[in-house]
């Protein structure tokens, strides 16, 4: 019922199947009142929507009417509807005349497509007791909701609500419970309060100690967050789904929404966007129009803004730059950015999800961008290398350096004790903004090349590029820093050497350091052994197949240089790197599929290297190791442990004989 076409960072492009059609997410479910409704949401973008089934429960025109007529028909809405429990009554009343049963029975009777159970909201900062109390019947009731749905085969999709104020163990342990009970989609609660007080910090807090525990097979609703300043940052962090009455609320109170914040219509000179609504009216026609008629053109000035960031949102997430968005939008707010910094505490978990090659570049926007998955991901890979004696380090030049980088390099100064040079046993990397520090040999590789940033370094980088060379460079006998490099980061370094410093570009050196970066320290050597020849690309000159003779090695793809498997490739991978190094192992039902070269399904998957990122080149193997196949993973591993549904991995070529 969920799946994930496209993914960046934790955000996903996906498709959320329910009775009354398919939803594109991320997404967002304006709340229809079942009385008060009188704007056409669907008109301006809506797929799905959120109402109140306690709300037409206790109102006994509605109820009845809802019975006999149906959900879609009473609130107009011929597409998805969720329905909330009563939860929000019960959090402002204290109590609700309705059972958890009866609010999960009386859901399914209407029709709803989505229901919730009924849960307690908890809000942030109060005492532990009270949240401990009140999540052990937010978890009771969750999992009497899901028994429920099963004994009575009720159709209708189930949210099972994450509860647990602010406190960081109890949000693990109500998504880890919540977890086991298998239900449709996960709603992450009880934040609104965080969004109001500006308490975006605690909010990623919140919502990352949720995330974390949820499993990544289902979609996940950030509820009551209806504010498009804070769409870009909540996806980044994995929420599919949002609900709010903002877009009416605050057309009531006479203010607009915009990523940027919110307008008052009293302080508007000009109208904030290009919608149809800001370019037909000013804001002193706003102003005179009657109370009604201003309200609703505020509201679809509001939508409008709402689900076009949205759609910005996804083509983001197509073209892997969500979080180049995330660090723009929370720059509209401190108390955003000071949410975008706390995002670097999670870096290691959005590492797992973040695909390793993306179509768009790798911007840097700020020092935010230093802290990012594909510059860690670089670092470690840097720490693993194994390393030459000395380190030569380079300053930036064009992209892509190795390609403008050969000869004699000029002078150097010394870091540390002073040896000979000896150039077959040297290093040479190139420093630069955001990766540190970038060997040669694999500059190529996305996102080492395809990346910009100032050429200015502000004092944040410096800093940054000072302390990763104190870091870095102790595990070398001696560093040669060349002289801009000295003068930019105001090195203190007096002695400089005599030695000719050159660099000789060398392909097959290239292709092994590119091989072993890519498949683990040491695949090189065996990937690239016998007579290797390299043919380029008579255009660009770029390395595009790779032969043992006349037998097909590997192909280099164009767009991020990263070698891309043939046959003889995956034989070679397969006995170069140890088990479960670069691997996906199926089950006995999936194995005549894989020969065949057939795709592999996350269900019939059983282990497979925790290491694999979507994109990945991958082997195809049983559970005795035999190699059964290779191709591309379309996810990463723990994505693929947690799907029972769809494609794992695209296969390109069977070994069946």
């Amino acid at each position: 019922m969920f799946e994930i076409k496209a993914k960046d960072m934790r955000g996903r492009v996906g498709v959320l199947k329910t009775k009354h059609g398919d939803v594109k997410t991320p997404a967002l479910m304006p709340v229809i009142h079942p009385r008060k409704q009188e704007i056409d949401v669907k008109k301006y973008g809506a797929d799905i929507v959120i109402t109140n089934a306690y709300l037409i429960y206790k109102d006994e025109d509605l109820k009845q009417k809802a019975i006999d007529e149906g959900l879609h028909n009473l609130i107009n809405f011929d597409g998805p509807v969720m329905t909330d429990s009563g939860s929000f009554q019960l959090s402002v009343y204290g109590d609700v005349d309705i059972t958890n049963k009866e609010v999960i029975e009386y859901q399914e009777m209407i029709g709803t497509d989505i229901g919730t159970s009924l849960d307690i909201p908890t809000a942030p900062f109060v005492e532990r007791e009270k949240a401990e109390s009140d999540l052990e019947i937010t978890i009771e009731r969750a999992k009497e909701a899901v028994e429920f749905k099963k004994q009575n085969n009720i159709e209708m999709l189930l949210n099972s609500v994450v509860q647990g104020s602010t406190f960081m163990d109890l949000r693990q342990k109500c998504a880890s419970e919540l977890s086991k009970l298998d239900a449709d989609l996960y709603p992450i609660g009880a934040v609104v309060p965080l969004m109001e007080s500006y308490h975006y910090k605690e909010l990623v807090d919140v919502v990352m100690n949720s995330m974390m525990y949820l499993p990544d097979n289902t979609a996940r609703h950030l509820m009551g967050a209806g504010h498009p300043m804070v769409f870009a940052l909540a996806v980044a962090m994995g929420c599919d789904l949002f609900d709010s009455a903002a877009y009416i609320l605050y057309a009531e109170d006479d203010r607009l929404l915009s990523t940027r914040g919110t307008f008052k219509l009293e302080n508007l000179q000009e109208m904030p966007c290009s919608c149809e609504v800001c370019s037909k009216y000013t804001p002193d026609d706003l102003r005179a129009m009657p109370k009604k008629e201003r309200r609703d053109l505020i509201a679809q000035h509001n939508l409008h803004v709402s689900f076009a960031e949205l759609r910005l949102i996804r083509q983001a997430i197509y073209e892997g730059s969500l979080m180049e968005l995330v660090e723009e939008r929370c720059r509209a707010h401190p108390a955003l950015l000071d949410a975008v910094r706390q995002l670097k505490n999670y870096n290691e978990n959005f590492e797992q999800y973040d695909p390793r090659s993306k179509k768009s570049a790798f911007f840097y926007t700020g020092p935010e961008s230093l802290g990012r998955s594909e510059v860690l991901r670089h670092h470690d890979k840097l720490q693993e290398m194994p390393k030459k004696r000395d380190l030569i380090i380079l300053p930036p030049s064009r992209k892509p350096y190795s390609k403008f980088i050969s000869g004699k390099l000029g002078e150097f100064y010394v870091c540390g004790k002073r040896h000979d040079v000896h150039l077959d046993d040297s290093d040479f990397m190139v420093m630069d903004i955001p990766f540190g520090l970038i060997p040669l040999e694999i500059d190529e590789l996305y996102p080492l090349s395809q990346n910009a940033a100032p050429k200015i370094w502000d004092s944040d980088s410096k800093d940054y590029l000072k302390t990763f060379l104190d870091e870095f460079a102790g595990e070398y006998e001696q560093v040669l820093i060349h002289p801009r490099i000295v003068r930019n980061l105001d090195l203190d370094l007096k002695d400089k050497v005599d030695d000719e410093i050159r660099y000789a570009k060398d392909d097959v050196k290239k292709l092994k350091a590119i091989a072993d970066y890519q498949f683990g320290w040491g695949v090189g050597e065996a990937l690239f052994k016998g007579n290797i020849n390299v043919e380029k690309s008579k255009k660009t000159g770029k390395i595009r197949h790779i032969y043992d003779g006349k037998t097909l090695i590997v192909n280099m793809r164009a767009s991020d240089s990263y070698l891309v498997l043939s046959k003889e490739g995956a034989k070679r991978l397969h006995a170069a790197a140890s088990y479960p190094k670069n691997r996906v192992v199926v089950n006995k039902d999936s194995e005549p599929f894989a020969l065949d070269g057939k795709s592999v399904f996350s269900k019939f998957v059983i282990e497979c290297d925790e290491n694999i990122r979507a994109r990945d080149e991958v082997l195809i193997v049983n559970e005795e190791d035999k190699l059964l196949a290779y191709g591309k993973s379309l996810l990463s591993a723990v994505e693929i442990n947690n799907f029972q549904t769809g494609q794992a991995i695209k296969t390109r070529k069977g070994f069946k004989k």
